[in-house]
C-alpha cells in the first residue's frame, strides 16, 4: 500500500512525521497480523505462535491513508500527471514483486504447499484474483489492496476532472458509496449469483467506505464540511465495516468483531493526525528519521513480506526454531526485501516514468507554441 504524499521526482515530501508514524504502524501491524495468525491459519501443520494479533486492520487503514492523500495532491499540476504518477508509484513494483515471489515458491518450494505455475504467474500480473479468486489463486494475498487503489486513484482522477468531483455533488457520491454497499450486504452475504459476486467483489464495493472515510477526514480537516457532518460519514463508514467483517459460515454469520473494532479506531488515529499537529515535538529526531525510512519503503514491504516469510517460517519450523523467532524472521525477510525492491525498482521506475512523462509534455507543449 503506497500513500499519494510519498516523494515525488521533484522533490522532497513536505508530510509530517505523525502520518509516517501511522503508515509505519499500519505495515508492522500488517506485518503481525501474517506472521502470527494468518501463517498457522493457512497452515496448520505450522507450531502455534506463542505470541498472536488476530486483527485485520493494517491494510485497510494504509487505504484510507491513500484515499486522503489522493485529496491532497489531486489539485497539484495536471490531473493526468497525478493519475500517471500514482500508477507509476504502484505497478512497477507489484509486477516486480510478483516476478519475485514466483521464483522463490519454485526456488523454494514446500511440499503440499500452492507451486505456481507459468500461468499462475500471468494471471498474478493482471490481477485476475480480483475478479474470481476461487479460479486464479493469489501468489502473495496482500496483493489484494492493489486493484483496489488503481481503481480508487483512477475514479478520483475522473471524479475531478467532471462536474462530480467538486461542491456539493461530490458529498452525493461520498453518501452513495456507502449507503449503496450497506443496502446491497444482504445479496452478498447470500449464496448470490457468480455474476453479481464476480462484479462486485471485483470492484471492491464491500471496501468502498474505506476510501470515503479518507475522503471524508479530509473534508472535514480542511473545513470543507461541517463537524456534524464529517462524524456522520465517520460513524456509516464504520456500520459499513461493520458489515464487511461479517462472514457467511455453516453456523451462520459470525462478525469479526475485533477488526471491526480495530479499524474503526484506527480511523480515529487518522482523523485525529489530519486534524491535530504533528507529532514532530514527541517523537525523538533519531527516531523520527528510522520511522521515516520505514514508511519509505512500506510498500516494497507489504508487497514481499507474506509469501516469502511464510516460507521461511516454515523452513525454520522444521529444524525447530522457537516461533517467535520465526516470527522476528519473516519480520526482517520482509523489511530487507521490500528494501531491495523499493531501491531497485520502486523509486528508479517512478523517476523514469515521471521524467518521461515530463519530456513528452514539454514536446507536446513546445509543437503546440510553435502550431
Amino acid at each position: 500500500m503506497t500513500s499519494a504524499a510519498t516523494r515525488r521526482s521533484s522533490g522532497r515530501s513536505k508530510r509530517k512525521i505523525s502520518w509516517d508514524v501511522v503508515r509505519a504502524a499500519c505495515v508492522v501491524l500488517v506485518m503481525l497480523y501474517h506472521s502470527t495468525f494468518l501463517s498457522t491459519y493457512l497452515h496448520p501443520e505450522m507450531t502455534p505462535r506463542t505470541v498472536v494479533f488476530p486483527f485485520q486492520v493494517g491494510a485497510s487503514l494504509l487505504l484510507v491513508i491513500s484515499a486522503y492523500f489522493a485529496c491532497v495532491t489531486i489539485g497539484r499540476g495536471s490531473l493526468l500527471r497525478y493519475w500517471w504518477g500514482r500508477m507509476a508509484r504502484l505497478v512497477p513494483p507489484f509486477l516486480g514483486a510478483v516476478v519475485v515471489i514466483f521464483l522463490v515458491m519454485r526456488w523454494a518450494a514446500v511440499e503440499g504447499w500452492f507451486y505456481p505455475t507459468f500461468s499462475d504467474l500471468a494471471a498474478n500480473l493482471l490481477m485476475l484474483w480480483n475478479w474470481k479468486p476461487a479460479d486464479y489463486w493469489f501468489i502473495d494475498g496482500s496483493h489484494w489492496t492493489v486493484p483496489l487503489q488503481l481503481m480508487g486513484f483512477t475514479a478520483a482522477a475522473l471524479l475531478y476532472a467532471g462536474r462530480f468531483g467538486h461542491g456539493r455533488r461530490i458529498l452525493v457520491v461520498l453518501w452513495l458509496a456507502v449507503l449503496v454497499p450497506i443496502a446491497q450486504w444482504p445479496l452478498r452475504v447470500t449464496d448470490s449469483s457468480e455474476a453479481y459476486r464476480t462484479i462486485v467483489d471485483g470492484i471492491g464495493m464491500h471496501r468502498w467506505h474505506l476510501f470515503v472515510v479518507g475522503v471524508a477526514i479530509w473534508l472535514g480537516s480542511t473545513r470543507r464540511i461541517s463537524m456534524p457532518h464529517f462524524v456522520g460519514l465517520l460513524i456509516a463508514c464504520m456500520a459499513g465495516q461493520a458489515l464487511h467483517n461479517y462472514a457467511e459460515t455453516p453456523e451462520g454469520l459470525v462478525a469479526d468483531w475485533g477488526s471491526t473494532i480495530a479499524v474503526c479506531l484506527g480511523m480515529v488515529v487518522v482523523s485525529l493526525v489530519a486534524f491535530g499537529p504533528d507529532w514532530d515535538r514527541v517523537i525523538p529526531k533519531w527516531l523520527a528519521g528510522r520511522i521515516s525510512w520505514f514508511a519509505g519503503i512500506s510498500y516494497g514491504v507489504f508487497l514481499v513480506h507474506q509469501t516469502i516469510g511464510y516460507i521461511v517460517m516454515r523452513k525454520l519450523d522444521e529444524i525447530g526454531v522457537d516461533p517467535l523467532l520465526q516470527t522476528a524472521a519473516m519480520l526482517i525477510t520482509g523489511t530487507v526485501l521490500g528494501w531491495a525492491l523499493t531501491r531497485a525498482v520502486e523509486r528508479p521506475s517512478h523517476k523514469f516514468l515521471m521524467n518521461t512523462y515530463d519530456r513528452l509534455a514539454a514536446r507536446r507543449a513546445a509543437r503546440s507554441e510553435v502550431g
